[in-house]
């Protein structure tokens, strides 16, 4: 029995070899994360974290430039992912996680503690996605839409991290 997803994935009915093989959909997908049975941002957030710990050895400017790149390149990553699959936001597209959780953890030190109450609030508000994240969720269509939530939860779950910080 695996965890990963071994049926056809979307509307076009894509198999996890090629949705691996497609330099986008692998993007897309976390790195193969998205590929998870259950839980699939989940995965994708913890796919995050080493990502996160390798440009956290950097400046402030250089992980700044990162989060941003990774943000802004994540809109058409995820706008071609969703017309590959021929379905918005399917649950396997984790790129925004990944976006998500650097943002979260964008003016925060780098310790394992501020990494796993980072992850647990990134998540609460993904998944829970108070307003106006989840309005601009409904809203907000294409890449951008299945962006935005996430950097929105980023954001609040970043500023929340912040503030425990200074505490």
């Amino acid at each position: 029995m695996s965890i990963f997803l071994n049926t056809q994935l979307g509307k076009n009915k894509l198999t996890p070899r090629q949705i691996l093989a497609d330099p986008i959909l692998f993007l897309a997908f976390g790195f193969g994360s998205g590929l998870a049975k259950k839980a699939p941002g989940t995965f994708g957030t913890l796919a995050a974290i080493p990502v996160y710990w390798l440009v956290a050895q950097t400046n402030l400017f250089v992980y700044s430039l990162f989060t941003l790149i990774v943000t802004i390149a994540g809109i058409w990553i995820c706008d071609i992912a969703a017309k590959k699959l021929d379905e918005h936001d399917f649950g396997g597209i984790v790129w925004d996680e990944i976006a998500g959780f650097l943002i979260t953890m964008w003016l925060v030190p780098c310790t394992w503690q501020t990494m796993a109450l980072g992850f647990i609030l990134f998540r609460f508000f993904d998944i829970l996605k108070p307003w106006p994240i989840r309005w601009i969720d409904r809203q907000v269509q294409g890449g951008l839409g299945i962006m935005l939530d996430d950097v929105l939860a980023g954001v609040f779950a970043g500023g929340l991290l912040f503030v425990f910080e200074l505490l």
